[in-house]
């Protein structure tokens, strides 16, 4: 009953943006115009994910690890760019229609055109370049998703070592599956925006990455108790969430593609309203959902309820109905609440709860799509869950242990009690104050 009522509410929406007047079209020129400045200010929102993703995981860490998360996401950012160009950009859209890989160690060229002074080809869209660097953020989001889970026990630079392989090899395969027209595009597995190709994938590599690290010293107890470590920060940590909501206008909005026509500014209109509706649901349903299971409010889950309800929605953003959206995040922000505990029973110490948040929201965002999609099945959208995930855990796991045979992954004992800060860099977040 309620699948069938937020379908005919979908229908209606749609309905009513059909039944508007007709859309003259616009040059070659200004659609061309109009798509390259979606791809780069929806970029900019995505890029400034990377402070909001830093500002609440400093946040969630205790104040000795902060300068060290900190390193982690500037440095993450910086190395999904340089791989992204070298390697990924081309083995991500260098792939045949219905392959499994693209086009290894092919550096991406930007287009000459603009340096000598010419006029761009107009039939292509967009500059290459906007596009470039919309796929390009995204790539760093991915990264970005494993930092806080590994937090406060991981080394630098095998964590570093991993991101190379992580954005260079990992995401770009995955995403080159479906939104280079590989094989799972070519079944017809749709990700709008990327819950399960980004979302996901790094969640699948955190995952991989905690059961191999191992939980933080004395976070669990020798008769399965769990011993909470708050973070140290939890205004910076709101804030934090914050600018990922408003960076995540950019991620879902900017995956239209277009803004070169009146319905793809409907369309993004649209996409901004169900993104907005979903993770608001997602913080209501985490506070009452926290409340019924602890009998008190927990702040974190009501910030990684916003983000589970984002991750949700992110999969298809565009064709639910407003009541369909809050719906989809409202799951979402009760699946992170039931996840937490989960995890703890299987002593995996995720320090953010990216997990929760990215990993279980991305598979129920993705194989929700087909509720509001009718060009979507749940059979095909399983397979590509399945598929990411297999891949993305064997591949994560082989490297991770590679990493830890080689070079070792965790600081010692007497390192982490220290702090991070301290042990790996010398330096403090807040010299002035005493560690918690």
């Amino acid at each position: 009953m309620l699948k069938n009522t937020l379908k005919i509410l979908g229908l209606g929406s749609a309905l009513s943006l059909a039944a508007g007047p007709a859309l003259a079209e616009v040059s070659p020129e200004t659609a061309y115009v109009f798509n390259t400045f979606l791809f780069l200010v929806c970029g900019f929102l995505v890029m400034f994910m990377a402070a909001g993703f830093t500002m609440l995981e400093s946040g969630m860490v205790r104040s000795k690890n902060v300068a060290t998360i900190c390193v982690k996401n500037i440095s993450l950012f910086a190395i999904a760019g340089l791989m992204y160009w070298l390697v990924g950009y081309n083995l991500m859209y260098g792939i045949a229609e219905g392959g499994y890989i693209g086009e290894l160690f092919s550096v991406w060229s930007a287009d000459d055109s603009a340096i000598a002074g010419e006029t761009p080809d107009f039939s292509g869209g967009y500059a290459s370049g906007s596009d470039w660097y919309f796929q390009m953020v995204f790539c760093a989001t991915t990264a970005s998703i494993v930092s806080g889970t590994i937090a406060e026990r991981m080394k630098l630079w095998p964590f570093l070592i991993f991101t190379l392989f992580l954005t260079g090899f990992i995401y770009p395969i995955v995403g080159s599956w479906e939104w280079g027209t590989g094989w799972l595009d070519a079944m017809g597995f749709s990700d709008f925006a990327g819950s399960t190709l980004v979302h996901s994938t790094g969640g699948w590599a955190a995952l991989a990455g905690a059961i191999i690290l191992g939980a933080r010293a004395g976070k669990y107890g020798p008769n399965g108790e769990v011993n909470p470590i708050p973070g140290s920060n939890m205004p910076l940590a709101t804030l934090g969430t914050f600018i990922l909501w408003l960076g995540w206008f950019g991620f879902n909005g900017g995956s239209q593609l277009a803004l070169g026509s009146g319905a793809d500014a409907a369309a993004i209109s649209n996409i901004f309203i169900n993104t907005n509706m979903a993770a608001a649901a997602g913080v209501v349903a985490a506070m009452i959902a926290s409340n019924a299971l602890y009998g008190k409010i927990d702040l974190t889950m009501a910030l990684n309820g916003a983000i589970g309800g984002l991750v949700s929605i992110t999969a298809e953003p565009l064709t639910p109905s407003i009541p369909a959206a809050a719906f989809i995040g409202a799951v979402g922000g009760v699946l992170v609440v039931l996840a937490v505990p989960l995890l703890d029973k299987f002593k995996v110490d995720d320090v953010v709860g990216a997990i929760p948040a990215h990993l279980v929201c991305g598979i129920w965002g993705t194989l929700i799509v087909p509720l509001t999609n009718s060009d979507a099945t749940y059979t095909v959208q399983a397979i590509g869950v399945v598929a990411v995930g297999i891949f993305t855990m064997i591949a994560s796991g082989i490297l991770w242990s590679i990493l830890k045979a080689v070079m070792g992954i965790r600081v010692d004992e007497d390192g982490e009690m220290m702090g991070l800060d301290k042990e790996e860099l010398g330096i403090e977040a807040y010299p002035e104050f005493s560690r918690t």
